[in-house]
């Protein structure tokens, strides 16, 4: 599960005020909720796009910080998709890229740059 953050003085609520309603336009039906720090999280077993086998994402909220945005991209082995689903791999790619922007306020770039930070702000001091 990785979770992101929102852009600086920006909510979750305020980006993406109906998130069921969201996850579903992008990705497909709900089937289930799943529970994940605390938060229920919505999951969408049958996605319509076939490259992805399952998807769960949802707000997680924190007493002491920011709310994040968590999601669970459960994608297929690309050598196992048929010819005519290969195609639907870059849609797949951009569908995950505009949804989390969407969420976010952020792109893909500055996703993977906050990443880093993160990772950099927890390393241990040696």
């Amino acid at each position: 599960m990785k979770e992101y953050k929102m852009r600086r003085g920006e909510t979750l609520a305020d980006r993406i005020p109906e998130m069921k309603t969201t996850i579903e336009s992008y990705f497909g039906s709900i089937t289930d909720t799943e529970s994940y720090n605390g938060s229920d999280l919505y999951v969408v077993d049958d996605p319509d796009n076939p490259v992805f086998q399952r998807i769960v994402a949802g707000g997680v909220s924190y007493s002491n910080k920011k709310d994040t945005i968590a999601v669970d991209f459960v994608e297929c082995d690309p050598s196992e998709l048929d010819p005519d689903d290969l195609a639907a791999a870059g849609d797949a790619v951009d569908i995950k890229n505009t949804f989390l922007k969407e969420a976010t306020g952020r792109d893909a770039k500055s996703r993977r740059e906050s990443m880093k930070r993160a990772v950099e702000d927890d390393a241990p001091d040696y």
